[in-house]
């Protein structure tokens, strides 16, 4: 098992340097190859009219006049052992992990990034709750009862929720339980200050990303549930006297869960690496705006500093979805 991770984890470094290197690229080198110069790139930067000797000041401050392998060289030293940047008219000591300084405020990327890791931690860990437990017990629910009306309900309500888009389900939530029903609140506050007004201003948020995914959860966990309990080792399981529950949950669920977490391991890393479209429906400020914000203005260590991070929840929830998937089904081995 150590052996395992220890294997897992230099993927997942070697897997990070590919992603950044390739992000890297796109943003500096890919233009240099269709014919920008660095003088025409470090003018995105500066305000109308630069002179020359603002465009030669800007392309030295931002290393845009050394060849592209060292300027991604200083970005993975700096990330490792931090870096002294130049900002005109200062020096500024970045301690690592140090993703730079943003081109645009001049504001440090990686405490902006801690700062709003809590919001969208929290948006996705109250989600994922709601989906799990909401979309499995529906799932189960419809495998036992096929045809009936509780079925055709949960998988009527699966196919709504996965069908309609998150800015509509989202807006709706906000028009039910914020204008028409003024129920919960619309200014975030962390857990440790008040965890009653945390849940209270997050829940329309957890609804809206529940019913989204628990709809794919819902109808996994039907089929894999039809198939597994028609299964000879079900009735043999029924035949020895065991009780229904422990049937179902032990013998038929226990097997169906391998594909579940496979996607929630999925589904959680990605979310964790910014829900774009959620946060700015609610007005969170999360990983996933401050992404958006990065792009708009073209802002290159606030972009990679958020793709590494994305990339870095992926390959972690990845890892333990492999880890998990010996304790979900013993046939499973780890080697």
């Amino acid at each position: 098992m150590i052996s395992y991770i220890l294997r897992r984890t230099v993927a997942a470094v070697i897997l990070l340097l590919v992603v950044s290197a390739v992000t890297f690229a796109i943003f500096f080198l890919l233009p240099r190859l269709a014919g920008q110069t660095a003088d025409q790139l470090a003018q995105q930067y500066i305000g109308k009219s630069p002179t020359k000797a603002d465009i030669a000041a800007v392309k030295h401050n931002l290393g845009l006049d050394e060849p592209v392998y060292v300027q991604y060289w200083h970005f993975i030293k700096g990330i490792v052992s931090g870096a002294t940047y130049d900002l005109g008219p200062t020096t500024a000591q970045c301690n690592a992990p140090c993703f730079g300084y943003s081109f645009k405020t001049h504001v440090e990327v990686w405490p902006q990034l801690t700062s709003r890791i809590p919001v969208t931690l929290s948006l996705a860990g109250g989600a994922a709750v709601l989906w799990l437990l909401s979309g499995i017990t529906a799932g189960v629910v419809s495998a036992l009862k096929p045809g009936s009306i509780l079925d055709r309900t949960f998988m009527g309500v699966a196919l709504s929720g996965v069908s309609l888009p998150m800015f509509f389900t989202g807006q709706l939530a906000i028009y039910l339980f914020r204008t028409k029903w003024p129920i919960f609140g619309s200014e975030y506050v962390p857990f440790t200050e008040n965890p009653s007004q945390w849940a209270n201003t997050l829940f329309p948020a957890w609804c809206s990303l529940a019913l989204l995914y628990s709809a794919i959860y819902a109808r996994l966990t039907r089929s894999g549930m039809l198939e597994t309990m028609s299964e000879d080792y079900i009735r043999t399981a029924r035949a020895k006297g065991l009780g229904e529950r422990t049937v179902v949950v032990k013998h038929g669920l226990r097997s169906v869960l391998t594909p579940i977490i496979t996607v929630f391991g999925m589904d959680i890393g990605l979310l964790l690496g910014g829900a774009v479209i959620t946060e700015y429906t609610f007005s969170l400020h999360g990983v996933g705006e401050y992404a958006v914000k990065a792009i708009q203005d073209n802002d290159l260590p606030p972009i990679l500093g958020v793709t590494l991070l994305a990339a870095f929840f992926v390959v972690i929830a990845n890892l333990l979805v492999d880890l998990l998937y010996a304790a979900a089904d013993p046939r499973v081995r780890l080697s």
